[in-house]
């Protein structure tokens, strides 16, 4: 029988929980796409911020769709990633914001991590800078 120096678990919440929540959007199909080898989610907030956009977006704001906004999201990712060394990496998107007003993109700043899955395999998540 073998001891954890840290005691016996109290909790755990896998990747497969919190993408069943919703507090991670799985987009590994659409990472797929672009080239990316591993599953890649986007937190909520990362998702909301840089990748939601509805019908009623484009009537108040501009035309727009989430699938477009999704592939520029992994682009960039996928970009930074290549170019960066370690775990993480950070990397610029501009986007519109969904504020029912803004036309014209604004920069905003995304981490992308590279950690183990539920089983220790390779997985990558987006994430906003005060997310972790």
């Amino acid at each position: 029988m073998s001891h954890s120096p840290f005691g016996h678990v109290i909790f755990s919440y896998t990747r497969a929980q919190a993408i069943a929540d919703g507090v991670l959007v799985d987009v590994s199909g659409a990472a797929n796409e672009i080239g990316f080898r591993h599953p890649v989610a986007l937190t909520a907030g990362a998702w909301s911020e840089c990748v939601a956009w509805s019908d009623a977006d484009s009537q108040l704001q501009t035309t727009q769709d989430e699938r477009g906004r999704l592939q520029d999201v992994l682009w960039l990712a996928k970009l930074a990633a290549r170019n960066g060394q370690g775990s993480a990496v950070e990397f610029d998107v501009r986007r519109v914001p969904r504020d029912g007003h803004s036309r014209y993109p604004h920069r905003m700043r995304l981490r992308l991590v590279i950690g183990p899955g539920d089983a220790g395999e390779p997985v990558l998540t987006m994430m906003l800078l005060e997310e972790d």
